[in-house]
């Protein structure tokens, strides 16, 4: 491809505040070294084209919500979201390579739409802010593909910086971002990934569900966001799954405030207690873990990690552990052994170092 613009756009692990982007609290990502690679070139008949995975598909600038149902509809709703606020896209050729797994809870969807957001906008010479792109990626996905996620995957992408967590707190409008050293590595830690294989996808409703649940007992307790739950609030609700869920955000708010204060002190110990604990309470409480992810999680304990949790929106995907590289090749071995006596294809365990954030490449 000639005239070809490229642009680097990581994964993302969220290492706690799990399913508080959306209720209005805070979470604790960062980026990853598995990215996407977008290579982008103008045209201007009002086609785009899109390379992926061996796969091609074609559609018109002026696409509509409910025209495309496959992969292609992520570009097409970037897209769609662009024009609609007011980015003249007249066309474009974009190959994407990406070495992230898709369903794995990593973000590939909003490397995807972050990713041809930024190349798009670069070709039209719009120069939109990362927020407002990060708004468009989201839009794409929630109201063209169906999709309905929050804003973290899209700041943790847009916004992360090497060697740093980004502390998300979406109480505010916009969101504010502020980095916190997640320099694990130098006291002689990683941080690896078990991918299940049990691929999510959001659109198909638990998701979706959670979300309902969560804005109905807000709703219930005169909050305009559930984050702003408070003890006296958790303890009047009667309904036993509506107080499960709410005190999981009350929680997981408060584990996100210690894992920040462990992460600046360096206390990994501590750090890994508050994983292990939120995946408690994604497991018992918001119900969001799977019988995959628990064992996972179990492997990674028993492997002598620090502290183990689920990550991402749950019903499969990723488990994260904090543990010493010695000991990776025994967690790789323990939970591939835990997964084949359940008769269950073997898990992908891999290590990530934090990412910076997305970026145009010369």
């Amino acid at each position: 491809m000639d005239d070809v613009r490229r642009w680097r756009v990581p994964g993302r692990v969220n290492l706690i505040g799990e399913h508080l982007d959306h209720n209005g609290g805070a979470t604790l990502p960062i980026a990853i070294d598995r990215s996407l690679l977008v290579k982008a070139r103008l045209r201007t008949d009002g086609t785009v084209n899109v390379w992926s995975r061996g796969e091609r598909a074609s559609f018109a600038v002026d696409v509509a919500p409910g025209d495309l149902s496959d992969w292609s509809a992520y570009a097409a709703g970037v897209v769609w979201a662009l024009r609609d606020a007011g980015v003249a896209v007249t066309g474009a050729d974009l190959v994407l390579e990406s070495t992230l797994p898709v369903g794995a809870g990593l973000s590939s969807s909003a490397a995807l739409t972050c990713g041809v957001a930024l190349a798009l906008d670069d070709l039209a010479g719009a120069s939109r802010s990362r927020e407002e792109l990060a708004r468009i990626a989201q839009r794409a996905e929630n109201d063209f593909v169906g999709a309905p996620t929050g804003l973290m995957d899209q700041y943790a992408v847009l916004f992360a910086e090497a060697g740093h967590a980004v502390h998300l707190d979406f109480g505010s409008d916009p969101p504010a971002a502020e980095p916190v050293p997640a320099d694990w590595g130098d006291d002689g830690l990683v941080l690896a990934v078990i991918d299940t294989g049990v691929h999510h996808e959001l659109a198909a409703g638990e998701y979706a569900e959670r979300r309902r649940e969560c804005a109905e007992i807000a709703s219930e307790l005169g909050l305009e966001r559930l984050a702003a739950i408070g003890l006296d609030g958790l303890l009047s609700l009667t309904d036993e799954t509506a107080k499960a869920r709410a005190r999981h955000v009350l929680t997981e708010s408060t584990r996100v405030r210690g894992a920040v204060t462990a992460l600046r002190r360096r206390d990994w110990t501590a750090f890994g207690a508050m994983l292990t604990s939120s995946h408690a309470s994604l497991r018992d409480d918001f119900a969001v873990s799977c019988e995959e992810l628990d064992v996972a999680v179990e492997a990674a304990l028993a492997s002598d990690a620090l502290g183990a949790r689920m990550t991402g929106g749950g019903f499969g995907g990723s488990a994260i552990a904090l543990l010493p590289p010695k000991r990776v090749d025994h967690l790789r071995a323990r939970v591939e052994a835990a997964f084949a006596a359940r008769s269950w294809a073997a898990p992908d365990v891999f290590t990530v170092h934090s990412s910076p954030a997305a970026a145009r490449l010369p």
